[in-house]
């Protein structure tokens, strides 16, 4: 049967949710708020309609201005978590050189002694290895872009160049561009990586691709191909308003006196192109393929993977320029839990909140430090302990767009949604404290359920119940 778009904000308390009180308008926060989440469901009439809310213990985010500052936050923290050691620092280089170098060894000087049907055991073994050491690898280069190795510039540029050239990463232009996305996180205007679209942004296909099947593929080109593509055609970056890439230095992503940083990073790059091309002459195009191209393959994955998850949640706000505010940017992402992983990527998938807060921490003291804030940062903090593997389908299903609320002209103002004989009343608060919404009988035509700000925010769900 057909269905019906059905369109409502959840401002509700998970605790004392019934569908007697289910009024935003009663809500102090949505009378306030701006920017926040909204979900859109797709409902079948007659058999009424659930929307799949993750059923995870995360909370949304509250999109109104803290009642901390940074200074209070940064008080929280001892102080020696911002010290930068350089001997403690490259012990983590020097760990996770030695393991990538253990790997290379035993592929080498043992996978041809093996049986062949085992050799397709042991091949796959050793790129997911080798791939989430090399991670690792590149969360160092990442925190050297931060200047959060050491207490020298110099050496952090130096350090990070190298590594980041060895795994194909333009290491100024990344850090430039990366750097902007920690000054904007949040913005829907000025972010620079997965900045949900407007709904009238969404591309024609969309529709084709929101289905099983179609969400694999999306999710299999953008974990593979999604780097490469996001650096040398800004694909999924911020527009501009000409062609970006990473390895132009004339681009518009860079100024001026940036430029001489970016032919660094060409160099650097051409430089480890070069050392490729040399290994293809001497060692050929299959041995280079299995030793390093399928180990960078998963580790572009997961830096694709990671940065996706940090920034997209159907809890997390998004905001647009009258809104947005530093802290409150830096505060819409959310600390995931990857398991064992976490160690080995260096806890950059567990402690991010406090990555945002505090870049140039390094990444040794970050699980102390957020230990230490969360006490401050209460409900704005934002933990997702589901397995990593079963949040990246439940948002790729779940976060599609984001969409200004209808209504009035008037900005700040109640402004009334009418639904059109279907009313989203009715709630039930579950175990882990998540709201799941429930439709009542058809209202009576022209009737406003709640009060909604016109110019709110929300993520969106467009899911076929």
């Amino acid at each position: 049967m057909q269905g019906q778009f059905c369109h409502f904000a959840t401002y509700l308390d998970p605790l004392s949710a019934t569908a007697a009180n289910f009024s935003c308008a009663s809500n102090p926060a949505a009378r306030r708020g701006k920017l926040i989440l909204r979900f859109r469901c797709l409902i079948k009439m007659g058999a009424g309609g659930r929307l799949s809310v993750p059923n995870s213990p995360v909370q949304r985010v509250p999109h109104t201005k803290p009642p901390f500052t940074l200074g209070q936050i940064k008080k929280a923290i001892p102080p020696h978590c911002f010290q930068r050691s350089i001997p403690r620092s490259f012990s983590y280089v020097a760990y996770d050189l030695s393991l990538a170098f253990l790997f290379y060894y035993i592929a080498t000087s043992y996978f041809s002694l093996l049986p062949s049907w085992l050799t397709y055991l042991a091949w796959p073994l050793y790129w997911t290895l080798q791939g989430c050491t090399l991670t690792g690898v590149w969360v160092i280069a990442h925190e050297c872009g931060h200047h959060a190795f050491s207490d020298y510039q110099w050496l952090d540029d130096t350090v990070g160049l190298i590594l980041h050239s060895s795994l194909l990463v333009p290491y100024f232009s990344w850090k430039i561009s990366h750097r902007r996305h920690h000054s904007n996180t949040g913005s829907l205007e000025r972010d620079e990586v997965f900045v949900p679209k407007p709904k009238s942004r969404i591309p024609w296909f969309s529709k084709y691709l929101n289905n099983p099947l179609g969400r694999a593929l999306t999710l299999v080109i953008t974990l593979t191909l999604g780097w490469p593509l996001y650096l040398a055609f800004n694909v999924s970056g911020r527009p501009y308003n000409r062609f970006a890439c990473h390895y132009d230095p004339y681009g518009p992503i860079y100024s001026d006196r940036e430029r001489l940083q970016i032919y660094i990073s060409d160099a650097g790059i051409f430089t480890a192109s070069y050392v490729l091309y040399r290994l293809i002459l001497a060692k050929g195009l299959a041995w280079v393929v299995c030793m390093y191209g399928i180990p960078l393959l998963i580790v572009n994955a997961f830096l694709v993977l990671i940065t996706y998850l940090q920034h997209t949640h159907p809890t997390l706000p998004h905001y647009d320029s009258l809104e947005w505010d530093w802290l409150r940017g830096a505060l819409a992402t959310v600390d995931r839990d990857y398991g064992v992983l976490n160690k080995v990527f260096h806890n950059i998938t567990d402690t991010h909140v406090a990555h945002h807060l505090f870049s140039t921490m390094p990444h040794y003291h970050a699980m102390e430090a957020t230990r230490a804030i969360k006490p401050i940062l209460g409900e704005y903090y934002q933990f997702d302990g589901t397995p990593f593997y079963k949040a990246m389908w439940r948002e790729a299903r779940e976060c599609l767009y984001v969409e200004p609320d209808e209504g009035g002209s008037d900005k700040g103002k109640l402004c009334p949604i009418t639904y059109v004989g279907w009313s989203c009343f009715g709630a039930l608060a579950t175990s882990q404290g998540i709201v799941k919404y429930t439709v009542q009988e058809p209202t009576k035509p022209g009737k406003t359920p709640c009060l909604v700000p016109h110019d709110t925010m929300f993520f969106s769900v467009l899911q076929k119940l």
